[in-house]
Parts: structure tokens; sequence; C-alpha cells
């Protein structure tokens, strides 16, 4: 027969750590919910504010070079071309991008009217992505095509990009490509504003050397375009300006913050202080967000993962030290209005985006976080590392009764 005493000795030994440590507990979880939630703001706000525009003339010859966040835009937008829209148009660009693994926007015309992008160069890696986006209203859809390898080697390359009704022609310093059928240009695909550098409505940079730009309201034949490649790498530029330019920028300015159209002034491009996004996307749309590849379900799993410890977290605080009725619950809940916050302020800032995915994903990552604290081997752990659960409570209750009863 056991002594009386030692069925409280046994409670006892378990209740009074958990008392002793019941406030060393409250604030550390005080602490670490805090340090998380700090860490998550950081994160998804930094850097707080629009960093300087990172666009510097080039030491050498003519041209501008982007860095990480830098753009410049068109001071107003190009008017649609007078001529027929099946007559062609062509448009040159003379660049280098600063690595070959990379992607970003090199250049995109905006539509205010309808918050669309008709036109758009993008680099994709190596390869050269064009982008146009329908002009019927009724059935809006997105043309997309690569070119492979234009920017395989890291040299300067002059793009030349030739369209009439049959198709669009790619060249490479004054070379022949490849042959598109679709999509199929017109000169109101180049009218609009013209951000170069950037995406006019979310952060997609690109970083690179631009040393030169050319935008026709006609087809360039393929003897035009190899003479234009050696106008441009040797010859007199302004010439190009006789040939139907509807702009020309040679950026030879190599001071100030303008780069003049040699055609008309009034589409001269402008260097802010600051890097901006055009329009920048209110909470956009998932299936607007989504993009095929890597770098996508990378970021989707990088927002699950990075709410995690909030769920984890925050659900202990309110189990074991706020007490809520429901800390599941409660704790998603917190999860989602955090997530919602700094989305809503992502709007503002230029280096991040705005977008109902990421609302989806933080949330998931919060829920997730709950269930881990939830699990048995988890709270098997917590339990052996002197956090006192609730679990660990109600056993010791348990022993209260049976010891009471000896």
């Amino acid at each position: 027969m056991r002594p009386a005493g030692s069925g409280w000795n046994r409670v006892l030994s378990r209740a009074l750590p958990c008392m002793r440590s019941g406030k060393i507990q409250a604030v550390f979880l005080r602490a670490i919910c805090a340090f998380v939630l700090s860490g998550i703001l950081v994160a998804g706000l930094w850097p707080f504010h629009a960093p300087r525009n990172e666009v510097r003339w080039l030491g050498y010859g003519s041209g501008l070079f982007f860095g990480k966040y830098g753009s410049i835009v068109s001071a107003s937008s190009f008017k649609t071309d007078p001529s027929p829209a099946d007559s062609g148009c062509s448009l040159e660009i003379w660049l280098e991008p600063r690595r070959v693994q990379s992607s970003g926007t090199i250049l995109a015309f905006y539509w205010p009217e309808s918050r669309s992008i008709p036109f758009a160069l993008r680099q994709s890696l190596g390869d050269l992505m064009i982008q146009r986006a329908s002009q019927d209203q009724a059935r809006p859809e997105k043309i997309t095509v690569y070119v492979d390898d234009v920017f395989s080697r890291q040299k300067p390359v002059l793009v030349t990009i030739s369209s009439d009704p049959a198709g669009t022609t790619v060249y490479a310093d004054g070379a022949f490509v490849k042959k598109l059928v679709n999509p199929r240009l017109s000169s109101k695909d180049f009218t609009g504003q013209l951000v170069v550098g950037n995406s006019p409505v979310t952060t997609d940079e690109w970083s690179g050397q631009v040393q030169g730009l050319a935008i026709y309201g006609h087809e360039l034949t393929a003897d035009e375009v190899s003479q234009h490649y050696a106008t441009w790498t040797k010859g007199e530029r302004r010439d190009l300006a006789g040939n139907s330019a509807a702009a020309l920028y040679l950026f030879n300015e190599k001071r100030g913050n303008v780069v003049h159209n040699q055609v008309d002034s009034a589409t001269d491009l402008l260097i802010p202080e600051r890097f901006f996004v055009l329009r920048e996307q209110f909470l956009e749309r998932p299936w607007d967000e989504f993009q095929q590849g890597w770098n996508y379900w990378k970021d989707v799993g990088i927002n699950v993962a990075g709410f995690i410890p909030l769920g984890f977290f925050f659900f202990a605080y309110f189990s074991l030290v706020r007490k809520t009725q429901h800390p599941a619950a409660a704790t998603i809940a917190f999860g989602f209005a955090v997530s919602l916050t700094i989305e809503v302020l992502q709007a503002f800032l230029p280096t991040r985006d705005s977008g109902m995915t990421d609302l989806i994903t933080n949330t998931l990552g919060t829920a997730v976080g709950v269930m881990a604290f939830s699990h048995e081997a988890v709270q098997a752990v917590l339990a052996g590392a002197g956090l006192c659960i609730e679990k660990s409570n109600a056993s010791a209750t348990a022993d209260l009764k049976v010891s009471s009863s000896q």
C-alpha cells in the first residue's frame, strides 16, 4: 500500500513546473509571436518605399543601363496611325541583357482606357518573348510566342520585329531568325504609353543596356532590315528618322532625365527619380496572376511556408495564453487579416505585387501551422520540452482525481 501522500506528490511534481514556468511561457510566446509577425511584415513590405530609379547613362558610347529597379516612360501616349490597320508595322531595339539567365519585360505599351497591354517584349532566359493582347473586347485573349536563343550570347543585339497581314518576321543583327503566322501586328499595337525596363502593371523588371529604339508604321523588308543594322552599328543613325519612323530614340544624350524622340518630342522618354509601376494592380485575380513555369510555383511554396510559423505560434498563443474559445479559427482569421493588410499595402509599393493568390497561399500556410501544432507528435515534443499544453493539464487533473480517491 502506497503512502497517502504519494499521489499528491506525483501530481505536484507535474503541476509545479508548469505553474513556475507559466509566466515565462507567456512571455516567450508573446516574444516569438511578435518576432514572427515582424518578420512576415518586413518580408512582405520591404523596402517600405519606392527605391531610387536605377537608370543611368553609359560611361561609354550611347545608351542607358537599367539596374534591378529601373524603368522609363513616354511623356504621353502614342496615337493611332492614320494608315489602314493592316498596313503593317515594325520595331527595332538595340539592347544587351545584363544576364542571359534572367527574365523581365523589356518594353510594353499600355492603354489606360482599357487598362490593357496591347504589345510587350520580354526576355525569358535566352529567348525573346512576344506578347500581343487581342483587340476583340468580346473575346479577350493573349497571344504569346517565343523566339529561341536571341540572347544566348552576352553581347549587344539589334532585334527587329516586322509585321504585315501575312504574319510577323523576327530578325537579329539584320539576319532572319523566325517567321510567325501569329501574332499579326498592326500600327495600333504600338500605341498607348510606352514603358521600357518594366511592365506597366506589375513588377517585372528587366536589367541590361538599351542603345537604340525605333518604331515604324510599315513593314520593313529584309533588305531594309540589313541596311538598318549597318546604320545602327556603323553609320549615321539620324538617317533612320527619314524612313517613315514614328519614333526614333538614339540614347545619345549622355546626361539629363530625358531620352529625346527625334521624330516627335511629345513622346520623349522620361527617367523618373524613383522606380515606378505605371498602373499598379490592386488584388489581381488568381487566374490573371497564374504563369506557367517554375518561378510561379516556387513563389506559391514560399508564400505557404512563410505563414506556417505564424499559424503555429499564434495558435499556441491563442490556446495557452490568450485562451480564446476557438483558437484555430481565430488563428486562421488572423493570418488572413495579416495577409490582406500586406496585399493592400503592396498596391502602393512598386517593388511588390498585390494579388489574391497570396491571400490564398498565406491563409493555407496559417492553417498548416495550426495543424502542425495540433499534431500529437508535436505536442508530445513540446510537453517534453516543458511547454504546458492543455493535454498535460488534463492529465494532471485526472491524476489529481485518482490520488484523492486513494
